[in-house]
């Protein structure tokens, strides 16, 4: 999704685009990897020094209410990683060690929807993260385990 999207997305809902804002959608953009609320306040903190994270949080949970966001929950902290949508609706495999997230390119609920439809279930949102641990982060485990 690009910025213009975002916005216009923002502008829909009813929401304001104010500059704190704008600035927390271009730091979403710029990392190669999913940034967490800190990564982003120290990104937008170049331009607006004020800027808070409980702003950074309130901006990222919005964005990801209204869909152009996902969160990441990362099982071995409290923290969370946050990815624009640029494809379409996917999870995440993600590294205990290191907290890198793999993008898993199909949703596993689309192939249960339709139980959950006929069963007169209406899905409304959905969470899955599968936790394990990256080849690099694996392997120094094992190696340390030969000492």
């Amino acid at each position: 999704m690009t910025e213009a999207k975002i916005i216009q997305k923002i502008k829909k809902k009813g929401y304001k685009i104010t500059s704190q804002r704008r600035a927390i959608i271009e730091a979403l953009l710029v990392p190669d990897r999913p940034p967490t609320a800190k990564d982003v306040l120290e990104i937008v903190r170049d331009k607006y020094p004020d800027v808070s994270l409980d702003t950074v949080y309130r901006n990222l949970n919005l964005l990801a209410e209204i869909g152009c966001v996902i969160k990441i929950n990362l099982k071995n902290s409290e923290t969370s990683r946050f990815e624009i949508l640029k494809r379409h609706h996917h999870h995440h495999l993600i590294c205990l060690g290191c907290g890198e997230a793999v993008c898993l390119e199909k949703c596993l609920l689309d192939m249960h929807a339709d139980v959950l439809n006929n069963k007169g279930y209406k899905i409304v949102g959905h969470a899955f993260e599968i936790y394990g641990y990256c080849p690099s982060c694996y392997n120094a485990a094992e190696k340390s385990k030969e000492v």
